[in-house]
């Protein structure tokens, strides 16, 4: 029932008035033009007239709907009046002709209902009065003939007829409106696209945060509790870990900057973060070497040739791994190898399972965020116990692109 006289009835009627309006100048323009082409006189001829200037002036507003701020002009009216109709509409403007074509179908359908609708809820309310009021009128033999129907009876007719019709124009704009006024395939598409690579560079950001602040934390952690077992019976070794501590985290503090540098899009991602060249590497394994881990590494050469991204992404994988160590075997030796061997970089770290330290909390995301780093690269990551079950080994194989 409230599709008939409810509140929902009530917004889609003026929906449909509003585009009722819309269609007037089109419809005048129309009337300018077959006035002096069909000569004729008498209310007869005068209805006729109207009628058959609505079907002329829909063409000439389903050009103007072409232009392209039509759609969200009327994705919006439809949005606030045209109640229950389900599904997404667009919020932006047609950049492609297929979006300009469904706006201008729209568009044509609103204003030829509108303009039903309207008219007969501006004539329908006078008629029925008129009825009511003088049932003797002659002007109903003119139209029905000798012999016409109760006036009360066409004044219930005729009110019945405008809220029907208002009601079945109504719904059918609903059920139009999305397929219409929604996104197009290739719209739905950019947009996932879009939201892929927002997704994509908040899970490289929070990836950047883990690794370099988580590794510097752990870092400074380790290093301080070293320094403090020690403070007395070797000042000497105190100092240098507390001089460690205080340069882990100058380097945190810069990463930390850069990262929310490229939060705030103040530079490009491909500028963040170390690499494994220029000292970085060496710079890394002397920082685990102060908190108590020890790692014979094996390194090949041109890795100061590698490309920037796959340097800096090989780097945290590297730090990453040896983070872990130090979180969950604690201090002892591990090994680490890095080569560059034909068109791949190989990275694994390997070291004895020991007694372990207690993990914190919500810990658990670092191997997945390697995983996902080398997936990024088109690589491979793998990260488990080794073969006899004494062991950790981590591998990452990541292409370089050449034929280095």
């Amino acid at each position: 029932m409230s599709a008939l006289i409810g509140r929902r009835a009530a917004l889609r009627w003026v929906h449909l008035v509003l585009g009722g309006a819309l269609l007037m100048p089109y419809w005048m323009l129309a009337l300018v033009v077959l006035t002096p082409l069909v000569p004729g006189d008498g209310p007869r001829h005068a209805v006729l007239l109207d009628l058959a200037a609505l079907p002329l002036a829909l063409p000439a507003a389903a050009v103007t709907a072409l232009v392209p701020v039509v759609r969200v002009l009327e994705s919006a009216a439809a949005r606030a009046l045209c109640a229950g109709a389900g599904g997404e509409l667009a919020t932006t403007v047609d950049r492609s002709w297929e979006a300009r074509r469904r706006t201008a179908l729209w568009f044509v359908l609103h204003l030829g209902l509108g303009g039903v609708v309207a008219g007969m809820s501006l004539a329908a309310p006078p008629a029925v009065v008129a009825l009511l009021v003088r049932p003797d009128d002659g002007r109903l033999r003119l139209w029905f003939g000798p012999q016409p129907p109760a006036p009360a009876l066409l004044a219930a007719a005729l009110t019945a007829l405008v809220v029907l019709t208002s009601a079945g124009a109504g719904a059918l704009l609903a059920r139009c409106a999305p397929p219409l006024l929604g996104p197009t395939p290739a719209e739905r598409i950019a947009e996932a696209e879009r939201r892929t690579l927002v997704l994509a560079q908040r899970n490289r950001l929070a990836g950047e945060l883990h690794d370099s602040i988580g590794h510097a934390l752990s870092a400074v952690a380790i290093q301080a509790a070293a320094a403090g077992r020690v403070l007395e019976r070797d000042p000497a070794f105190a100092a240098e870990a507390l001089a460690a501590i205080e340069r882990t985290a100058r380097d945190a503090v810069g990463e930390l900057d850069a990262v929310l540098g490229l939060l705030r899009e103040e530079q490009d991602g491909g500028g963040v973060g170390p690499v494994l060249g220029g000292g970085g590497l060496e710079l890394l394994l002397r920082q685990v070497g102060l908190a108590g881990l020890r790692v014979r590494a094996r390194t090949g050469p041109g890795l100061d040739a590698l490309a920037p991204e796959l340097s800096r992404e090989a780097y945290r994988i590297a730090q990453e791994g040896l983070s872990n160590v130090l979180r969950h075997a604690g201090s002892g030796e591990a090994e680490l190898r890095i080569e560059r061997r034909c068109e791949r970089l190989e990275l694994e770290l390997t070291n004895p399972l020991g007694a372990g330290r207690t993990s914190r909390p919500g810990g658990g995301r670092g191997l997945r965020g390697l995983a996902e780093r080398a997936a990024a690269l088109r690589g491979e990551f793998t990260a488990g116990p080794d073969a006899d079950g004494t062991g950790w080994r981590l591998a990452a194989v990541l292409p370089t692109g050449d034929a280095g």
